[in-house]
């Protein structure tokens, strides 16, 4: 007999399917239905496939590996009716639910619980019922399930939860995941923010977020830390994810993997100083400036912030450190004719010199620079060029190519070269090639940018180096690709992380890996033992997008250095198809007819997909929500929600011709572009001017997906392959004993009723029901 009280009443429960995949927790999804327990039978009115989460709030403390998580979720009805609904959360495997609450006006109620078995039946039934594939996601995972009432119209709806897990660790590396993801596909997510708090026993290290920008606070010694995140509504939301490792070496190390069967294996690997670095461990360097005081540097004040910024980096010299100064315009003029000791009287000498200096002339970089390459000797220390110019070769040699080859032929080994190009007309492809082949990046400074801010920064950077030509010995790991090509020096305060692919024909539980590097005249060795290159591994599936990104960002450098070859564009657009990566051959990939997007001459491999059912040949109505329902999983057209006020438009994509611009704002642009991508640690393009639209093109873990008249088409996914293939009927009985078998499909099925998918060696065609 069911009281008035007990309406106000929760009723939940938690799922635990037996899968050793499923360790992940997300944000939930309250599934709204008409209210029958109101008074009067229920009105009738257009119901959303879920409600609209307005904010996630995450607040997480994690204490000897063992994390306790307190979601803050609110909820928005904005229809017209009193609704109930059914709120499912997954949850980790090993955790365990402290605390449930609903908040009713000002009242904060408690539940209680209910059978899995129970919760299980609720779920199937409104899967099934629903025939809404979104919901799928949850299929395969730890539900924690509650029915959610009353809901009144036009109000928020407030639900807590906390749990505790225990957190994995992997070679030495802790990671935490909260996949904000999850539930995409069936409603919107507004704000999303969250702080973890860390301590440990030992000194944190590499503490390293791939899919959210993170601000680490540390304290304690480096024994506890802040991490604090925040994404702005209208985007999609992606998992977060966080990795540390804990440390008392002077060089920490963490490793991250994900092997699929049957492929390569792609692993990150980080390394990162001790944060307490003695003055006496700090190598002394042999640094020279070189600045162009040609007559443009007078424009808009650039002369005065170079200026400034100059004589930041010679107050912040060390006296053990040695220096020169070189400005150049029609000539080139040295402050020494060698290098100099950066005591208290040489860095006087050189402010002396600096504020000294007039814009007035022509600009002669190839004197200029092999001036200051001369100046260089055989030395074990480590020594640094920064060449700073505003324009392109106008006195003495101007062409590109002797320039290069002059600066090749009075290069001394070890010698790295750090290019920095103020405003637009430089070029790019020279200041590019200039820091590729002499170990440095090329950086620029935009009309938008403060020069004396941005160069400064740098120096700020390379002025405490603590780890010089590093080496890596990987042991038994046979590695293929690794990037960044060549290993950059380690800083104070910074790290080194590469990003490549393994093949190892079996499983390496057990290998040692040897860094090697100088500090001052010494070579010092760093071993790490007992990593793990597994043969299969599901975890991290961000690394294969995360190396392809920095391939392609490579392959970009050499488009740009040695013109385009047939061979690099085609991997280019490959790479770029299959990860959904933003290039000027792959642009938007936005293959649905009826969108408007823009669409390149690259993309005849996708156009050529073959469509997966008769009934999608026939209609291009975008499928995958209920009847009736816009912009369900899989719809192509954009609703309302989508288009929210916080979510950033597509800009225009980049053309083919960016690839080959030398000098102007699209060279730059896509010099900075290609740069990021080498260097990406996470997804670059969640920054990137450049945004793909979300209801053409979708990531699922380490898959992209395009939508193609309907059809959501897996882009690894070839006819001419003829790979074995299972043909389902989306909501048959045989379609969720898939799912059921294969809970990791589930994700993929999730995209809409017809979707193409190749999963373990077999492609998998799901049918709209006809």
């Amino acid at each position: 007999m069911i009281t008035t009280r007990d309406l106000l009443c929760l009723f939940f429960g938690i799922l635990l399917l037996a899968l050793a995949a499923a360790t992940a927790s997300a944000q939930g999804v309250i599934v709204p239905r008409p209210c029958v327990r109101c008074p009067g039978p229920p009105r009738p009115v257009p119901l959303p496939r879920a409600l609209p989460v307005k904010s996630i709030r995450i607040d997480t403390k994690v204490k000897a590996q063992v994390a306790t998580t307190h979601v803050e979720q609110i909820f928005r009805n904005d229809t017209d009716a009193t609704l109930e609904g059914t709120f499912f959360f997954p949850i980790p495997e090993t955790a365990s639910i402290s605390e449930f609450a609903i908040w009713d006006g000002d009242k904060r109620l408690v539940g209680e619980v209910r059978s899995r078995e129970e919760a299980r039946r609720i779920y199937d039934e409104i899967v099934r019922k629903q025939r809404d594939p979104g919901l799928l996601e949850y299929a395969g995972r730890d539900l924690f399930q509650a029915s959610i009432f009353p809901i009144p119209p036009h109000s928020d709806k407030k639900l807590e939860l906390t749990y505790t897990q225990a957190l994995k660790a992997e070679s030495g590396t802790v990671s935490y995941r909260y996949p904000l993801g999850m539930g995409r596909n069936v409603n919107t997510v507004g704000t999303v923010s969250g702080v973890v708090e860390v301590e440990a026993r030992q000194p944190l290290r590499n503490i390293y977020s791939p899919s959210h920008g993170i601000d680490v606070r540390p304290a304690s010694a480096g024994q506890r830390a802040r991490i604090s995140f925040e994404s702005k509504a209208g985007r999609e939301p992606q998992d977060f994810q966080l990795f540390y490792s804990v440390s008392d070496e002077d060089f920490g190390m963490t490793l991250l993997t994900h092997r699929e069967p049957g492929k390569q294996g792609y692993f990150l690997l980080t390394i990162s100083p001790k944060d307490d670095v003695s003055e006496q461990e700090y190598a002394a360097k042999d640094i020279v400036f070189v600045l162009d005081t040609s007559g443009s540097m007078a424009e808009a004040g650039k002369m005065e912030k170079a200026r400034a910024a100059l004589l930041f980096g010679v107050r912040s010299l060390r006296d053990s450190d040695r220096y020169n100064i070189i400005n150049f315009a029609g000539e080139e003029h040295l402050l020494a004719s060698e290098l100099i000791q950066a005591d208290a009287g040489g860095r006087a000498r050189g402010e002396e010199f600096v504020k000294t200096l007039r814009p007035v002339g022509g600009t002669n970089i190839n004197g200029a620079l092999v001036a200051a390459m001369r100046l260089f000797e055989q030395s074990e220390r480590p020594r640094m060029l920064v060449f700073m110019t505003d324009g392109l070769p106008t006195v003495g040699e101007t062409n590109v190519g002797r320039i290069i080859e002059n600066a090749r032929a009075a290069r001394i080994p070890g010698v790295r070269l750090f290019t920095f190009g103020v405003g637009y007309d430089v070029n790019t492809a020279l200041l590019d090639k200039l820091a590729a082949e002499n170990g440095g990046v090329a950086e620029y400074v935009e009309p938008r940018e403060d020069i004396e801010i941005k160069v400064s920064s740098f120096f700020t950077k390379i002025n405490h180096p603590v780890l010089t030509n590093l080496s890596l010995d990987m042991g038994a790991v046979e590695t293929d690709l690794v990037y960044p090509r060549e290993m950059p020096d380690l800083f104070r305060g910074t790290q080194v992380t590469l990003i490549g692919r393994y093949r190892n024909a079996g499983d390496i539980p057990f290998t040692n890996l040897r860094l090697t590097g100088r500090t001052g005249s010494q070579t010092r060795t760093y071993d790490y033992a007992k990593l793990r290159f597994p043969l299969d591994s599901n975890a991290n599936d961000f690394l294969p997008r995360l190396w392809a990104t920095r391939r392609v960002g490579w392959l970009m450098e050499q488009v740009r250095s040695n013109g385009e070859q047939k061979e690099l564009v085609e991997e280019i657009t490959d790479l770029g198809t299959r990860y959904g990566i933003v290039t000027p051959y792959t642009s938007y990939l936005a293959l649905e007819s009826s969108e408007t997007v823009t669409v390149t001459s690259n993309d005849s491999a996708l156009r050529q997909l073959p469509l997966n059912s008769r009934s999608a040949r026939k209609s291009t109505r975008p499928s995958g929500g209920p009847r009736g329902v816009v912009g369900g999983a899989g719809g192509g057209t954009a609703t309302p929600a989508d288009m929210s006020a916080g979510a950033p438009p597509p800009s225009p994509a980049p053309k083919r011709e960016a690839a080959q611009a030398v000098t102007g704002e699209m060279a730059v642009r896509e010099s900075r572009r290609a740069r990021a991508q080498q260097e990406a640690t996470r997804d670059v393009e969640a920054d990137d001017v450049v945004r793909v639209d979300g209801n053409t093109r979708k990531k699922v873990g380490e898959k992209t997906f395009y939508l193609r008249d309907g059809v959501w088409l897996d882009s690894e996914f070839k006819p001419e392959a003829k790979l074995p293939e299972t043909a389902l009927t989306f909501g048959s009985d045989e379609y969720f004993a898939l799912v059921r078998r294969e809970p990791e499909l589930a994700r993929f099925f999730a995209l809409g009723e017809r979707v193409v998918v190749i999963y373990k060696g077999r492609v998998y065609r799901v049918n709209a029901t006809k």
